[in-house]
């Protein structure tokens, strides 16, 4: 097969399998939670940039307007596909058309890209398709010396990734380090070109600037509270974000990435890189010195360090079209074998959300308690908006259902595919919930509370806000037969007074204060 055949393949063959998976389970927490975005559009929100939202609309509107989760994901797994055409492309131009299909492959076999990024409504697909492009765009920028129209494409497709996370900050950071050190590049330093693509994408990103200074900086503020911290080493987070990244890509694909990264690295020392090392290089060394360095003091998310790789797959996809020619019948077996360590996982981890596989009580191997089933937060949901319509609990004329926490309340919209208002009254972390509505219109309001798992603040903690609150009834969530969550409800009755979202830290202590009061028995049960 050439080269386009068998990229295509791997894209349609891949997307159909996407497509597969997508259905197969249910949303994550951040899922549900972003689901909401779609359902209410604005220039940007508290945790993440517009891009998402868009992406999930569009999803929804080729579905006809469908709310289910292979709607709100199809835009995801096509977005996907784009990225992998991107990858091709961007290592076709600088090591040729086979080493652009093997970088599309490393993609696909990196766990984390292929069955979050790719297939999950997650800010990380727009972000990889479009930090792509870019890289894409400022290749040929650079490759186009006597023209500066270029650069308008390279902002473009920067403003958009800056549209999808925040992380794209490092895309230009990383093309100004690749000016600084290599001499072929300088010159472009004293050219209108790079300013010209800033000063784009600067505009492109706008509307998340007004955005935020409307809204107190809530965004900017949040984000950047979760990369700052005591200036203390911490040797546990530094290793829990190399070997975090090390199990998001596959250990085995981490791997191949490092190698690469120690070998391209040494060429450029020793004078024998290419241009395209060098560019590449830049645009890894930067976040990945950044995120290692936020790790010393804090623990970061392992995601977060993951688009320091995107650059290193096509040196690593450029390296096994080279082993293709000299060995192609095994480079023919180890696609094969990592294939297969990329699906096999996925049938599992679908068999383990579908049937309880691992759950203590239920599955076939009873490993796992249902409190640590990293498959029993995505499950049963459309349970509890069941048993809530079968109660009648929906039909109550200007009521609203709350919980204590921002995913349960997006699991509970998405469930109820947002027929009922859903709130989050959380003093100090309601995230988008709090732009969402208008704290002043629910008062006189009954609420619904649904508190989970025995082991939230609720409900002694809201009693200032309502008249009186009524226990209604408990019933459990199963899957095989065992209880994966325990769900209590209560009526608030007729709300006297706003709820306050962070106006007031006095009330994150009385919320605390009440909790201890009802677990140790000093405070009045319910």
């Amino acid at each position: 097969m050439t080269p386009a055949r068998t990229l295509w393949a791997l894209v349609v063959l891949s997307s159909a399998l996407r497509l597969l998976w997508a259905g197969a389970i249910g949303p994550g927490n951040d899922e549900a939670y972003h689901y909401l975005y779609a359902v209410h559009p604005a220039w940007s929100y508290y945790d993440h940039p517009p891009m998402m939202a868009l992406v999930a609309w569009l999803g929804m509107r080729l579905c006809g307007g469908s709310a289910s989760i292979l709607a709100l994901r199809l835009g995801f797994v096509l977005l996907f596909a784009g990225s992998t055409l991107v990858m091709a492309r961007l290592t076709r131009r600088h090591y040729g058309p086979w080493a652009g299909v093997m970088a599309a492959f490393v993609l696909n076999l990196s766990a984390y890209h292929t069955a979050a990024v790719g297939a999950f409504a997650l800010p990380d697909g727009p972000l990889l398709f479009f930090w792509l492009l870019t890289l894409d765009q400022f290749s040929a920028a650079l490759e186009r010396s006597e023209s500066i129209r270029p650069w308008v494409w390279v902002g473009v497709s920067w403003g958009c990734a800056l549209l999808s996370k925040y992380h794209a900050v490092f895309l230009p950071a990383g093309a100004f380090l690749y000016m600084l050190a290599s001499p072929p590049a300088r010159s472009w330093l004293r050219r209108p070109g790079p300013y010209l693509a800033v000063a784009v994408g600067i505009c492109v990103f706008s509307p998340v600037l007004i955005w935020n200074a409307t809204h107190g900086w809530a965004s900017f503020a949040f984000q950047a509270e979760r990369a700052t911290g005591e200036l203390r080493f911490r040797p546990d987070s530094l290793l829990g974000a190399v070997g975090g990244a090390a199990a998001y890509l596959f250990p085995w694909i981490w791997l191949f990435l490092i190698v690469t990264l120690y070998r391209r690295g040494r060429g450029w020392i020793a004078g024998t890189a290419r241009e395209a090392d060098k560019m590449l290089l830049c645009q890894s060394i930067f976040p990945l010195a950044t995120f290692l360095a936020v790790s010393c003091v804090r623990p970061v998310l392992p995601h977060w360090i993951l688009v320091a790789y995107l650059g290193i797959m096509p040196m690593l996809g450029d390296h096994w079209a080279t082993r293709r020619e000299v060995q192609p019948a095994r480079m023919r077996r180890r696609l094969r074998t990592l294939t297969a360590l990329t699906i096999l996982p996925a049938m599992v981890y679908a068999t383990w959300y579908q049937t309880g596989l691992f759950q203590k009580g239920a599955g076939l191997i009873p490993v796992v308690d249902a409190s640590d089933d990293p498959t029993a937060e995505m499950y049963g949901w459309d349970q509890v908006a069941e048993e809530l319509r079968r109660r009648g609990l929906t039909d109550i004329p200007g009521a609203f259902l709350f919980t204590s926490k921002w995913y349960q309340s997006g699991h509970l919209a998405f469930a109820l595919q947002n027929s009922v208002p859903v709130l989050c009254y959380n003093a100090t972390a309601p995230h988008g919930f709090a732009q969402w509505s208008d704290p002043e219109q629910w008062v006189g309001h009954d609420g619904i509370l649904l508190s989970f798992n025995h082991s939230s603040t609720e409900p002694d903690a809201y009693d200032r806000w309502f008249e009186r609150i009524e226990p209604i009834g408990t019933f459990a969530v199963k899957r095989a037969g065992a209880t994966i969550r325990t769900v209590r409800i209560f009526r608030c009755v007729r709300q006297t007074q706003p709820f306050p979202f962070g106006e007031d830290p006095s009330v994150a202590a009385e919320m605390q204060i009440a909790t201890v009061e009802r677990m140790t028995g000093a405070g009045p049960a319910r």
